[in-house]
């Protein structure tokens, strides 16, 4: 296990060529500029609606396709979670670049309830996949390899109460893309690390791991709960 606490972008450059057997990440959506703030819930506190100055940062995929591509190893795969306002843009920087560009959906079982039903749940989150021919894919039963996944979203034990992120993703998905995408010993990296999901996940399926987080409370974070968690 390699985590580092510094900016993605300056430290990929260090990386060797095609040195990564998987790439999956979940960027900053720059969705904080749509929130409305706090919502009230009858009989209980307010649900915070706010994401972190973290999400303010704007993300441009084009400044990962170089990196990605020189990091890659021919037979890798790529995971990137996304939302509505940026697939666009990732198809654009990254369709060009690779022989499959697909995109896979996570349903929420438990999304935040609509209050004032005007709209749809929340439900449903994208995530960008990548690869070119010949790379490595793990295939199941043809009932299980559909490019939709039903989960609920982080709680209980598995949420973080301190410090709490508001984008940690369940491990029961990571596990499940991690599963498909790469194989014991191969090397994992998430240039966007959070708490630490995914080098749970990897170190949990025997993967070597690679973790980048900018939020020293985040990595402090992260750097713990994966030197506490367990090979299976």
């Amino acid at each position: 296990m390699n985590l580092v606490n510094i900016d993605c972008l300056e430290y990929i450059k260090t990386l060797p060529d095609q040195s990564i057997d998987l790439i999956l990440t979940d960027p900053p959506y720059n969705i904080a500029q749509y929130s409305t703030g706090n919502i009230p819930l009858p009989g209980r506190s307010a649900v915070n609606n706010d994401l972190g100055e973290w999400d303010l940062k704007e993300i441009n995929p084009f400044d990962f396709v170089d990196d990605f591509k020189r990091i890659l190893k021919p037979d890798g795969n790529i995971f990137i979670f996304t939302s509505y306002n940026l697939i666009g843009k990732w198809h654009e920087a990254f369709d060009p670049e690779f022989d499959t560009f697909q995109y896979f959906i996570w349903h929420k079982t438990n999304p935040m309830p609509k209050i004032f039903k005007n709209g749809f749940l929340n439900s449903c989150e994208m995530i960008v996949c990548l690869w070119n021919k010949k790379h490595k894919w793990n295939f199941s039963k043809q009932n299980e390899m559909h490019n939709y996944f039903e989960c609920p979203i982080c709680m209980g034990k598995e949420r973080l109460k301190n410090p709490k992120h508001p984008s940690q993703k369940p491990l029961k998905l990571l596990r499940h893309l991690m599963t498909i995408g790469s194989n014991e010993g191969d090397t994992v990296f998430d240039p966007f690390m959070g708490v630490g999901s995914t080098g749970v996940a990897a170190k949990e399926l025997n993967r070597n791991f690679i973790g980048c987080e900018i939020d020293p409370i985040f990595f402090e974070a992260a750097e713990k709960r994966i030197r506490e968690t367990e090979i299976k």
